[in-house]
């Protein structure tokens, strides 16, 4: 599978709604695109989703390692693979090395550069030729092939830009300064792209001021495993666990990866809490990141947290992420100061802040040992989340932190029976969710 990475100068100059058109464009002239999205992010690759109906495929060497990454670029299927990156291209870059570069580099893609033009005609050509040649001093080996000038407009304006860049960097196009081509925001990122998306006629603008045939011309094979381990499996064993899997409004946090781990080695039952869904019969429960606290009072009435509640006292093993440790909790406090009773399993009451807690890549060495990971293993993963857990005097940890933030700066994965909760999201690649089937059957 062809593919290219669609890399920003820096965060907000509109990677994600070039992917899009791009994405758009590509569909247009019959080709099958599989999106995919450097970084941990959640959000962006909702909108990937509801542009070309395919999961879009995450790709992270914190959270995957480098083999990890090409095998879950290999599950992907499709003719062109878009890969939008995170922050600039060069951003993240230091140890760990998690940059949109470091990705391309993994997978030998060239980086079609987006450069915010709204200010500019030659600085675009000069940004982008300092991208270019910037990668001589980073050790890494990126090919920057050519630039999408984002909010600009077309005639003099474009004109000017074309004239300047040189002869070894390609213009793709433009992405034209409209409101229907901006995507409303809320704490995390985008709102999701189940929610709010570009409309079809707005990306056929977008897309309409791009050259296809040169995006074409550029994308090549990537630098991928002929034979990709644990793809999904045509038949699950009889005697496989039954896993419920949270899946709403609430809950939507979840690689495709790890969706797809679960179906190889489970029978997974999807259930709605928001929907008033009880909890199905199940040898164990995931609940994924998400919103809850946007949905706090449909959770505190959902049957599903009572049930759960019992059944995780009687020993069910009951695994959640991030929203999932905030449904756990006792008690869950918005922004608003309103105040919902939760699942009640985890001696902890979560409120909700007005700027983030933490955000970054995470490392955490399990004390004893918990679902997701035997004694003194290590998992690796993200956070992102706005919400802080104050937990009683007695509460047990399953891991120390070695890097990130945790619950309480030095510890993470609140533990209670055997219910685990975790600000960290981890990558089905890390083994946990192996793990916690394994302590499901």
């Amino acid at each position: 599978m062809k593919g290219l990475v669609v890399a920003g100068t820096a965060s907000s100059v509109g990677k994600t709604v070039t992917t899009l058109a791009v994405c758009r464009a590509l569909q247009r002239e019959g080709r099958t695109v599989q999106p995919a999205k450097a970084g941990p992010d959640f959000i962006d690759p909702s909108h990937h989703t509801a542009t070309t109906w395919r999961a879009s495929r995450t790709l992270d060497p914190w959270l995957q390692g480098e083999r990890g990454l090409r095998e879950n670029y290999a599950r992907g299927a499709g003719d062109v693979c878009v890969v939008e990156g995170m922050m600039g291209l060069y951003d993240g870059a230091g140890d760990p090395d998690t940059s949109t570069a470091r990705v391309a580099e993994l997978l030998d893609l060239p980086v079609v550069l987006v450069v915010d033009a709204s200010a500019g005609m030659e600085s675009v050509a000069a940004t982008a030729l300092g991208f270019q040649r910037y990668t001589e001093h980073t050790g890494h080996d990126v090919d920057v092939a050519g630039v999408v000038a984002t909010r600009a407009h077309g005639g003099r304006h474009e004109q000017g830009i074309v004239n300047a860049l040189p002869d070894d960097l390609t213009y793709f196009g433009r992405i034209p300064p409209r409101d229907d081509l901006t995507i409303p925001e809320r704490h995390l990122g985008l709102v999701l792209g189940e929610e709010s998306s570009l409309t079809p006629e707005a990306l056929d603008a977008a897309a309409d001021c791009l050259d296809v045939d040169r995006l074409l011309d550029v994308a090549r094979e990537a630098d991928v495993p002929d034979d990709p381990s644990d793809s999904d499996p045509t038949q699950v064993p009889d005697d496989a666990p039954r896993i419920a899997v949270a899946d709403d409004a609430a809950f939507r946090f979840v690689y495709p990866a790890t969706r797809e781990r679960l179906r190889a080695r489970a029978t997974v039952v999807p259930f709605a809490p928001t929907a008033g869904d009880d909890l199905p019969e199940c040898d164990g429960v995931y609940l994924p990141g998400g919103y809850p606290e946007l949905h706090a009072e449909a959770l505190e009435s959902s049957p599903a947290l009572a049930t759960l509640a019992d059944r995780a006292s009687e020993g069910l093993p009951v695994l959640g992420e991030c929203g999932g440790l905030m449904a756990l909790a006792e008690s869950l406090t918005t922004t608003e100061g309103e105040t919902f009773e939760m699942a009640g399993v985890l001696p902890a009451s979560v409120r909700m802040a007005d700027r983030y807690r933490a955000l970054d890549h995470v490392e955490l060495v399990a004390r004893d040992g918990t679902l997701t990971a035997g004694p003194g293993e290590t998992l690796r993963g993200h956070e992102f989340h706005y919400s802080e857990a104050s937990v009683a005097d007695d509460a047990r940890f399953a891991f120390d932190v070695e890097r990130g933030t945790g619950i309480d700066g030095d510890h993470d994965g609140l533990t209670e029976y055997r219910t685990l909760g975790t600000y960290a999201h981890v990558h089905a690649a890390s083994g946990a969710f192996d793990r916690f089937v394994s302590e499901s059957s």
